[in-house]
């Protein structure tokens, strides 16, 4: 992160504008974090291209790839 933030003590979220958000699970490898991130920016042109095309089903599959990447990062979910 470029900017420092305040974390909490379990690095699980970092403070902006008085708000909690959550990071990615220091608990990942760096090669593990690699791979979800990749996954991560892939759905993300995947989420671009397919509203550019006006296509709503890669555009639900495109949004489900994000959200599981971002499950998988720790960014969401329990």
């Amino acid at each position: 992160m470029a900017n420092k933030y305040p974390h909490t003590p379990d690095g699980r979220y970092f403070v902006a504008k008085d708000r909690l958000w959550r990071c990615t699970d220091p608990r990942l490898t760096d090669d593990e974090k690699r791979g979800h991130v990749k996954a991560l920016m892939k759905a993300r042109w995947a989420v671009r291209s397919a509203q550019q095309q006006d296509d709503e089903e890669a555009l639900r599959q495109a949004r489900e790839a994000v959200q599981e990447a971002k499950e998988a990062l720790g960014e969401r979910g329990p």
